[in-house]
């Protein structure tokens, strides 16, 4: 009888550690980031964002398979950086840096952000338009 209790509460006890572990918000990143919550770290601003809540959306322009990607911009303040989180990126985001001279060009690695329309941008790698 003292061995089927003792066996019954080493069960439940696993059962409530497993369910603990499990938890939304337990899967903070390096920075404190919470994924599961949506978040991502900002290498511009310097902490957790939610890219899906940026001013700057880009669209996938052919998307690969039957779902469409999203890219998020965020400028630096002196416009000098662009951080460019897209699903290609190890690091979740890259920093793009503004083309010397007058060009409003933000390059880095093949990947070039360009004005496009009115209040829109585009993101070409390789010279392959990408988003926007």
């Amino acid at each position: 009888m003292k061995k089927t209790i003792f066996l019954s509460a080493m069960f439940l006890g696993s059962l409530v550690f497993a369910q603990q572990t499990h938890v939304v918000g337990g899967d903070r990143d390096a920075h404190g980031c919470i994924s599961s919550a949506g978040y991502t770290y900002s290498q511009i601003k310097k902490d957790c964002v939610r890219t899906f809540e940026q001013k700057i959306k880009l669209t996938e322009v052919s998307p690969q398979g039957s779902s469409t990607s999203m890219a998020a911009v965020i400028f630096s303040k002196d416009m000098k950086k662009a951080e460019v989180f897209v699903k290609d990126a190890d690091s979740g985001s890259i920093i793009l840096t503004r083309a010397a001279g007058k060009a409003k060009a933000w390059k880095k690695d093949g990947y070039v952000l360009v004005p496009f329309k009115k209040n829109g941008y585009q993101l070409k790698k390789d010279n392959i338009v990408i988003y926007q």
